[in-house]
């Protein structure tokens, strides 16, 4: 785990092993506890397209198999 400190105008510089494996971009995400950074890609369609690239299943087809699954495991 890395540390990192606001500077005086309020900046916040991620350490460079964070910034390379993450990139340079972040979405802020409010918690009750705290904030988490999520690392926005350059081309957020290309991302989405290449993590669901090797689903054969149809958006429908996908939203059947989860209400399914949720039916079966409310015991119905």
């Amino acid at each position: 785990m890395s540390e990192a400190t606001l500077d005086a105008r309020g900046r916040l510089t991620l350490p460079k092993e964070v910034r390379e494996r993450y990139g340079d971009h972040y979405h802020i995400v409010q918690l009750h506890d705290g904030i988490k950074l999520i690392p926005i890609d350059e081309n957020p369609l290309d991302a989405l397209r290449s993590e669901f690239a090797d689903v054969e299943k149809t958006a429908e087809e996908l939203r059947q198999d989860a209400r399914t699954a949720a039916l079966d495991e409310a015991g119905r």
